[in-house]
């Protein structure tokens, strides 16, 4: 007999709405106040985990085909370039610059080159905590 997992289903796909729309938060809110690419990516891997839980690992793969272990990959290239890429401006190691834009519908937006590093992290910290995650449930 199949279980009826409907309420499961529905809450799951409600809560991981919720907890993905704060982990954007954390990660934008990150460059002045508490979060960053760290906690943000956190928080994403256990909405995919919640996915994993409340769903058959192989539906998930189905909906969201990723590789998590070239996630972590790129994530850790992005973070290392971004930081190396202060050397092509004569500046220490993991230097940053920001400037204020016009942009026209978010009006003045200060854009920062450490958004680029955090967005790296949060890649590597998904791709890690999501493979951890999958080699965990996959050993009998």
């Amino acid at each position: 007999m199949k279980p009826n997992d409907l309420i499961l289903h529905s809450v799951t796909k409600v809560a991981t709405f919720i907890i993905l729309t704060f982990s954007i938060y954390l990660f934008f809110a990150g460059h002045h106040n508490p979060g960053g690419g760290f906690i943000g990516g956190l928080v994403t891997a256990s909405a995919l985990v919640l996915l994993f839980l409340a769903f058959d690992i192989d539906t998930v793969k189905e909906y969201i085909p990723v590789d998590f272990k070239m996630v972590t990959a790129i994530g850790v290239l992005l973070a290392v370039l971004t930081g190396a890429g202060s050397f092509l401006f004569g500046a220490p190691f993991l230097s940053q610059t920001f400037d204020y834009f016009d942009l026209p519908v978010f009006g003045n937006v200060e854009l920062a080159t450490a958004v680029i590093f955090d967005v790296g992290v949060a890649l590597a910290v998904i791709g890690t905590a999501v493979t951890i995650i999958l080699s965990i449930s996959e050993a009998e």
